[in-house]
């Protein structure tokens, strides 16, 4: 089976809504999911476009392609270190896991935040997910912050 990391497209969105509720399913939130598809969809292929992504599209013995894997990322902007990739998901369906998909990805992100000249990646990651937890630890140089409290206001 081959691995392919390449920018998605708009092709790409139905499998990626997918992958996304599956990660919302796997973080005990499914509920959660309330993007509506066209908002989605325009958000990352519009005029203004918001977020980007880097899919991983694995061929089987047949020929198919199917995507197993994304990892979304916007720019944020940081007063204190200027512009930033905020890493929003990255998420390998579980029976492509242990393939090395997910460090290809984060290959892949590391290209593209030097290429924009970024200055760094975030992300956030449940202090539950002990294998995500673990595979960030592999990465090196990566910084956990526990001093930090999340807070959101939903409208």
């Amino acid at each position: 089976m081959s691995i392919v990391i390449r920018k998605a497209v708009q092709q790409d969105c139905p499998r990626m809504m997918e992958l996304i509720y599956e990660l919302a399913v796997y973080e005990k939130a499914p509920e959660e999911v309330t993007v509506d598809f066209d908002h989605f969809v325009n958000a990352g292929f519009g005029k203004t476009p918001v977020w980007s992504a880097f899919v991983a599209e694995q061929t089987d013995e047949s020929g198919l392609a199917t995507v197993q894997a994304l990892a979304l990322y916007y720019t944020r902007y940081s007063t204190w270190k200027g512009e930033t990739m905020y890493l929003e998901d990255l998420h390998v369906t579980e029976k492509s896991r242990g393939r090395g998909i997910g460090k290809l990805l984060f290959d892949k992100l590391f290209e593209e935040a030097k290429a924009k000249k970024y200055v760094a990646i975030s992300w956030q990651v449940l202090d539950w997910n002990e294998p995500a937890i673990n595979f960030y630890k592999k990465l090196g140089n990566v910084q956990f912050d526990a001093g930090w409290v999340n807070c959101t206001v939903n409208f």
